[in-house]
């Protein structure tokens, strides 16, 4: 079972940067796919950015502004927001699911999501 907790959120200006980070527990992301989503109030959830296999692909909303990395260990994996705007106010969290191999129903896993407001 997978487990993943966010990190990182908090209150922030228009323009300023914030990191986040997801951190997984019972796999490591060389065996996990991951994507960052966020949902604002009102709103539907949104698609934020993904690494699939190694490939890194962003919403066009935050292309150029945000970056999602890994680090060595494979348990973490980070989303540097850069430029951020109000409208990127959102609850942020983090998704996996198996990446080929050997699967197990647990890899499908949500983290409880961490709060970012950015004040104009």
């Amino acid at each position: 079972q997978v487990q993943l907790v966010e990190s990182g959120g908090g209150l922030v200006q228009a323009g300023g940067s914030l990191r986040l980070s997801c951190k997984a527990s019972g796999r490591t992301f060389r065996n996990l796919n991951m994507a960052w989503y966020r949902q604002a109030p009102g709103r539907e959830r949104e698609f934020v950015g993904s690494l699939i296999n190694g490939v890194v692909n962003y919403a066009d909303s935050v292309r150029g502004r945000f970056d999602i990395s890994g680090d060595n260990t494979k348990t973490m994996v980070h989303l540097q927001m850069n430029r951020l705007k109000p409208e990127d106010t959102a609850i942020y969290r983090c998704h996996t699911w198996c990446a080929g191999g050997e699967c197990f129903s647990g890899d499908n896993a949500w983290g409880q999501g961490t709060q970012v407001t950015v004040s104009s």
